[in-house]
């Protein structure tokens, strides 16, 4: 779920980033988001059934 959330917010950065020209603070928050999140869920792992 971690990594489908930072998948978006790194897709949604592009897109701001690069289509629409948009460099403001928000933009880069959802960077920082998604790599937040990505770290997360390889720190997490894989839940143990």
């Amino acid at each position: 779920m971690l990594a489908t959330i930072a998948a978006v917010l790194v897709v949604m950065w592009l897109l701001g980033f690069f289509a629409l020209h948009v460099s403001s603070f928000l933009i880069h928050l959802l960077l920082l988001f998604a790599v937040i999140s990505i770290v997360m869920h390889f720190v997490r792992g894989r839940p143990r059934a």
